[in-house]
C-alpha cells in the first residue's frame, strides 16, 4: 500500500513539474514592446541612412504632452477607444505591420481626452489628425468604414 501511494505521489509531481516546465517554455513575453526601437536605423537595402541623415524607426506610443513634442518626423494621432472594433482592427493592422520610418502615431484615449477631441475638430473614434511641429492639425482622416493603417497612409502620409 505504501509502495502504490508513493508511485502516485510521484507521478503527480512529474506531472505537475513538467506541466510547469512547458508553459515557461512556451510562455510568451507579454511585457515586449509594441513599438518599433528608436534608437536602430533602417538596413533595408532601398532605405539606407546616410550619417548625416539618419531614419529614425516608426513608433506607437501612447499620447502625453512629451511624447508630442519629442516626437520627431510626421505625427499622426490616433483617436483610439477600447471597446471600439474597429480601433483594434486598426490597431492591429499597425503591430502587423509597423509604422514606417520618420512616423510616430499616438494613441489618444477617445474617452477621457474631450479636450483634445474638441481642439482637433473628432467626432468620432478611429479618427487619425496629422500635426505639424507645432502640433497645430494639418489634415485628418476617419478609418471607420477601412479600418485599417494602410487607409491612414494612404490619407495622410505622402
Amino acid at each position: 500500500m505504501n509502495k502504490r501511494a508513493i508511485i502516485v505521489v510521484v507521478g503527480i509531481i512529474a506531472l505537475i513539474g513538467g506541466s510547469v516546465g512547458y508553459v515557461l517554455l512556451n510562455k510568451k513575453d507579454a511585457a515586449a514592446p509594441v513599438v518599433s526601437d528608436s534608437t536602430k536605423q533602417d538596413t533595408d537595402s532601398n532605405d539606407i541612412a546616410t550619417p548625416s541623415q539618419p531614419t529614425k524607426k516608426g513608433e506607437y506610443v501612447d499620447y502625453s504632452n512629451e511624447a508630442l513634442r519629442s516626437a520627431s518626423g510626421t505625427k499622426l494621432l490616433f483617436f483610439h477607444a477600447p471597446w471600439c472594433p474597429q480601433c483594434r482592427a486598426i490597431e492591429e493592422s499597425i503591430e502587423r505591420g509597423g509604422v514606417p520610418s520618420n512616423v510616430t502615431v499616438l494613441k489618444v484615449d477617445y474617452d477621457s481626452n474631450q479636450a483634445l477631441r474638441q481642439k482637433y475638430g473628432v467626432t468620432l473614434q478611429t479618427t487619425f489628425v496629422k500635426v505639424d511641429a507645432n502640433g497645430d492639425k494639418v489634415k485628418s482622416y476617419t478609418a471607420y468604414e477601412e479600418p485599417t493603417f494602410d487607409a491612414v497612409k494612404r490619407e495622410l502620409l505622402p
